[in-house]
């Protein structure tokens, strides 16, 4: 059976993508509905603080894994440059002319990529302007029969009516028109440490309501649960990956905030407890940053489960982490009294991350 001829041999989409919102994704996929392939270039100078090259490229891959991305600020054009031998090029003002921007998309097109296009996707007025002069770009490099078609996608916004500036002032006010991948970039990390029994899975859970959102769990209390405490050294590893894998997809259904019931940090100080050793890769992802990190006083009376050891254990647990978020430079805030209390004093701080 044979596929279904495309309107075009190569789309490409040019974007900032500060961030990609469901209006970029709609062009992108008119363009991979059209296009036997698609070049996706995005660049934006200056920077948006939290919309980076890296995390702008993660989210279109993650989202239209057949595109051929490229996303640039000046660091990476400049190693670009250098790898195919390429006179040092940099990335133009946000405000630079139209004739500069279609000139440097025109020249990453054919001398850094190789590769000519047929066909540009746009929701904007430029589209017209920035196909002639692919068009002409092409024709002047010896390819007098390459013509470039301006797509227009939506320009009057009404199928997706926002843009990126009014997102960046409110990510989770317009999360409706974010994909749950790109929405999770913009969700606050907050992790809740602490010695067994002092509260912290309480905690979280008593955040995650009073802030109407979600809270992941203490992976290894899960599966120390199901081994009936039989772990082997191999398990502690994998417990560490596997918080982070699950803090990513709860991410995704958060709202503003995520409240993580521990941390690979915690996974670490079992690892030396258990065994005195622990794998360089996790003793690497208990470095792991988040937006705000609180540590449960052991100030109330040990409560004993069935499955936890004693006070004196709670009580250099405690003096472990006070050390080692020292020793790694890791803020965090000392939290006690009530839940009450521990609920105010992670609101109050919060308040001013926000």
């Amino acid at each position: 059976m044979t596929g279904t001829i495309k309107q075009f041999r190569r789309g490409l989409v040019v974007g900032k993508f500060c961030p990609l919102h469901r209006g970029h994704e709609l062009v992108i996929q008119t363009a991979i509905a059209n296009c036997d392939e698609v070049l996706v270039i995005s660049y934006t100078k200056p920077e948006f603080a939290e919309c980076p090259p890296l995390k702008r490229e993660a989210w279109i891959q993650a989202l239209f894994p057949s595109v051929k991305t490229l996303v640039l600020n000046d660091e990476l054009l400049y190693h670009l440059c250098a790898q195919h031998n390429l006179q040092h090029a940099a990335i133009p003002q946000n405000d630079a002319s139209d004739i500069i921007h279609r000139k440097f998309v025109g020249w990453l097109c054919w001398d850094l990529l190789h590769l000519t296009v047929d066909a540009v996707f746009t929701s904007e007025d430029y589209g017209d302007g920035f196909s002639i002069a692919l068009t002409a770009y092409f024709k002047e490099r010896g390819h007098p029969s390459q013509m470039v078609k301006h797509v227009c996608v939506d320009k009057a916004r009404t199928l997706i009516p926002t843009t990126g500036t009014s997102i960046r002032t409110d990510p989770h006010l317009h999360r409706q028109f974010l994909s749950p991948a790109v929405y999770a970039s913009f969700v606050k990390r907050i992790c809740i440490l602490g010695g067994e029994s002092t509260g912290k899975t309480t905690l979280s859970i008593a955040l995650a309501n009073h802030f109407e959102t979600v809270w992941a769990p203490e992976y290894g209390r899960e599966l120390w649960d199901a081994r009936r405490g039989d772990l082997e050294y191999e398990d502690l590893l994998k417990i560490g990956q596997e918080q982070i894998s699950r803090e990513k997809a709860l991410a995704e259904k958060a709202n503003h905030w995520l409240f993580c019931d521990t941390a690979p940090l915690t996974t670490l100080f079992y690892s030396v407890s258990m065994f005195n050793q622990a794998d360089p890769q996790l003793q690497e992802l208990a470095n792991r940053r988040y937006d705000a990190v609180f540590l449960c006083a052991p100030d109330f009376p040990f409560v004993q489960d069935g499955t936890r050891k004693d006070d004196d254990f709670r009580q250099r647990q405690h003096r472990w982490y006070l050390n080692t978020l020292a020793e790694k430079d890791l803020p965090y805030f000392l939290i006690s009294g009530s839940l009450e209390s521990r609920i105010k004093a992670v609101a109050k701080h919060l308040s001013t991350i926000s």
